[in-house]
């Protein structure tokens, strides 16, 4: 068995895997480092030697190159790079054990590598659960470092990694969390990395890498969501001659609900993935697809009638004076409650167009498991706001 620690940089092999470093001391081990750019370097640590110097090799050879590959997955050149370097390690005969990090890490260039290796890798893969504010993991393996290798990581990071310790907003920094005292490591099928990659990268155009990747179709949480959005809508604006216009209707879950109830959907999605998808998943005589982001909607000429519904897609910094210049009739929104109260009574608070008619609770939070179980975590619950234009 050959150990494979595949990282962005190489003090990750001692951040994040140094129980991997001293559990496999007394057999050969590779250390691979994949810059931005795709190029990987090797650093071969050899059997029998003590943490001590297997952490000062990886010191004298450590590459810290900018990382400026900030989102989506590692691109087609450096993905055969890696894949080119691991076929050379295994070139020997002798199976792969690889180590990498999650495809969930917070970080979006550990999410990259961890999802590329996961495709790639021709051995055995485990993750580490490393920077994982939003996701608990089941951990199937568990190692607490001693006192001896905490001392050992924690030197490491301040004699060689100390300008890293600072708070800069225009760099990642190392703050506690990042230096865990207990190491934990995950496998997971190449459908789970796929899908904990696409969670991860929910507000950007990778979230489009899976399908359904929100588990619109799978989650009870979001069932109840959609249903109660779904009951919302009917009883305050019945079917009629106005088509709804649903912006960010992803691959239409909420869209095919609306159309049972015999409504007629303008169903907006910018992303071309999801768009395609969407369009393939409803009745096209019920629903006209475009590709408008609210920016386009709101230059549309003002009309009476027609709803509008914003449904969970306030979260991608969209200027929210654009609401202003919404044509039609009412406004349903619905968005998580932390995010009513610190973006949209605020902004209600300024608008001239738009009053607050209802509020209501659609969902309440919850717990869930995601990715067929790999991970839990919080669902913030959704709460909906009727708007009406002031100016009728």
């Amino acid at each position: 068995m050959l150990d494979v620690v595949v990282v962005v940089h190489a003090r990750d092999a001692v951040t994040d895997f140094l129980s991997v470093l001293e559990e496999t001391r007394d057999r050969e081990t590779t250390v691979l480092t994949v810059a931005a750019d795709g190029a990987c370097r090797a650093v071969r640590l050899p059997a029998r030697g003590t943490t001590a110097e297997r952490i000062g090799a990886l010191t004298a050879a450590r590459t810290e190159r900018p990382h400026t590959h900030a989102a989506g997955g590692p691109p087609p050149a450096p993905a055969a790079s890696l894949a080119d370097a691991l076929a050379l390690i295994a070139a020997g005969g002798r199976p792969l054990r690889v180590w990498t990090h999650s495809p969930a890490d917070d970080r979006p260039d550990r999410r990259a590598l961890g999802l590329a290796v996961a495709r790639l890798a021709p051995g055995e893969v485990r993750h580490a659960v490393g920077a994982a504010a939003h996701l608990q993991f089941l951990a199937e393996e568990t190692r607490p470092l001693d006192a001896r290798l905490v001392a050992a990581k924690l030197d490491f990071v301040n004699r060689h990694h100390a300008a890293l310790l600072h708070d800069d907003p225009l760099a990642p920094s190392l703050d506690t969390a990042r230096l865990p005292s207990v190491e934990r490591f995950f496998r997971a099928d190449r459908r789970q990395s796929d899908r904990l990659y696409a969670l991860m990268s929910s507000l950007g155009e990778d979230a489009a890498e899976v399908a359904d990747p929100w588990e619109f179709e799978t989650s009870g949480y979001e069932a109840e969501r959609l249903d109660a959005t779904t009951a919302w809508i009917s009883r305050v604006c019945p079917p009629g001659a106005e088509p709804l216009v649903e912006l960010g209707a992803c691959e239409g879950a909420l869209t095919r609900r609306l159309v049972d109830k015999g409504y007629s959907v303008v169903a907006t999605e910018p992303n071309a993935v999801f768009r395609e998808r969407l369009a393939r998943g409803v009745d096209r005589d019920r629903v006209t697809v475009t590709a408008d982001d609210l920016a386009a909607l709101a230059r549309a000429p003002r009309r009476a009638g027609g709803a509008h519904l914003l449904v969970e897609i306030l979260y991608y910094g969209q200027p929210l004076e654009l609401l202003d210049r919404l044509p039609g009739g009412p406004l349903f929104v619905a968005l998580a409650p932390e995010r009513v109260c610190d973006l949209l009574r605020p902004w209600l608070g300024r608008s001239a167009a738009w009053a607050a008619e209802e509020e209501l609770t659609l969902v309440a939070p919850r717990v869930e498991p995601v990715c067929g179980g790999r991970a839990y975590l919080r669902k913030r619950g959704s709460v909906g706001l009727l708007l009406r234009r002031r100016d009728g």
